[in-house]
Formats: C-alpha cells, structure tokens, sequence
C-alpha cells in the first residue's frame, strides 16, 4: 500500500462521485444488524479514505475511527470529523501496522483494501491488526478481489471520464496480470484539465492488487484467531462465482 493513492488520491472523490455509497452503507448497516451478537457501538474502519463511508455509517449511529495510510486522503477525511458531533475521528495509519488500546464490536474494511496487501506478510500482518482490535465475538467485514472471477474474465482496458465546475478527469485503466504471484498492476492514466486554465495534468500510478481464493481467507482468518462466518457478492448477497469480482466476506473473532 505503500506506493498506492499518491497523486491520483487529488481526484479520488471526482473520479468516484457516482458510487453508491448510500446503497453500500446500508448494507454494511444490514450485516452489522445480521451478524452482531450484541450491540454495536464503536467501529474500526481500515483503509478509511476520504472518509465518506465513514461519515456515512457515524449517520447511522455508530461512533468510527478511521485510519488512512494517504496524507492526502486523510486531509480530504479531516473537516468530516469535525462536522461529526464527536462521532468521527480520523488517524495516519497503516493497516498492517496501527495499534490503539481500544477494542471494538466491529472492525470493516472497504472497496478492496485487503488486496493491497500484496504479500503473505503484508495480509497476516493486516489480519493481526483486526484481531488486536476486536473484542471476542466482534465482526469483521470485508471485500477483496476474488481470484476465480479475475482468471476467468481477465482485467481489461477501462475509460472512465468524469467533471465537476472546476476540471474533466479522464482515466484510463490498463492492467498486467501476474498469474505466479496472484497479482494484477492496474496501471492508471490520468488526465485532468482545468477549465479556466485549460492546462492538463497527467498523473500516472500503478496500483498492485492481490486477488485470493477463499481458502487463502479461511486460513489467514484461522491464524489471527478468527473464523469465517458467510462469504457473499458484495452488495447483491449472492453466493461467488466466476462472474463475482468483489467477495464480501463476515468474520467473527474466537473467544478467549
């Protein structure tokens, strides 16, 4: 994660401005509600961003600490903690590495942040910190990409062109996959042009990403002291296959 969102974190909310983050707050609301075995009140959320799911689910009544790897991510989270009433805080972290006395009833991670751990280590080490965090019986939740669907679509070439008042963004995604290791490098170009200006920036970024197999999960949960309680596709709670590119998945930390 460490090379990930560094320019291209300056358009990362233009570029992403028509996802349902409404729709997919409300069903990790909907999961919390299913699978807590009592109430929740405080969530760890990993990989935070910008801080709009975190906004979100504080919206819905939950106290959340976000913690977010990017400066400039974090600083885009900032005025939404404010503005929160107490509910959000926000904090520079790495995934793998951040620690806090605190304990939580539930620990989320969202849109594919477990597959920026690209290495073994890199996801052992992530899985510890949600362990480290968890009360007993506490949930996790999260998505990654799912291997059988990336090797039996293959990532292809993506062109998404987006404005707002102020500059066009165009991005163009164009990915490698690297079969031996589990890993595609999605390779980002970005143009963005001011309109007063009429100056373009180009930003170019490669982000890996580790796509895994449920077995991978299952074993990475066991060892942290977790264990899976449902895998589904994320948002539509049908069961994975071959056409399913993000895994939702529910785990609950083991007593004692």
């Amino acid at each position: 994660m460490t090379t990930s969102f560094g320019l291209y974190s300056q358009y990362y909310d233009l570029l992403y401005k028509d996802k349902d983050y409404e729709g997919e707050t409300a069903y990790v609301k909907a999961l919390l509600e299913r699978y807590a075995t009592g109430p929740i009140s405080q969530i760890l959320e990993l990989g935070s961003g910008t801080g709009i799911h975190a906004e979100k689910i504080a919206e819905a009544g939950y106290g959340v600490l976000g913690v977010e790897l990017s400066e400039t991510m974090l600083a885009a989270a900032m005025p939404k903690a404010a503005q929160s009433g107490g509910k959000l805080d926000f904090r520079l972290g790495d995934a793998r590495t951040f620690r806090t006395d605190r304990r939580f009833q539930a620990v989320i991670s969202l849109f594919h942040v477990l597959s920026y751990q690209t290495s073994d280590a890199d996801l052992e080490a992530m899985m510890e910190t949600v362990s480290h965090h968890l009360e007993d019986g506490g949930i996790f939740i999260f998505d990654f990409w799912y291997g059988p669907a990336v090797l039996w679509q293959r990532p292809s070439t993506r062109v998404k062109r987006l404005e707002n008042d102020e500059i066009s963004v165009v991005r163009v995604a164009e990915s490698v996959v690297h079969d031996a290791e589990n890993i595609v490098d999605v390779n980002y170009t970005i143009f963005a042009t001011g309109k007063l200006s009429a100056k373009t920036e180009m930003v170019c970024e490669t982000h890996r990403m580790r796509y895994l197999f449920l077995n991978e999960i299952d074993r990475l949960l066991m060892n942290a002291g977790m264990n899976r309680v449902i895998a589904e596709e994320w948002m539509s709670s049908s069961t994975p296959g071959t056409e399913t590119w993000g895994v939702c998945v529910i785990a609950r930390k083991n007593a004692g």
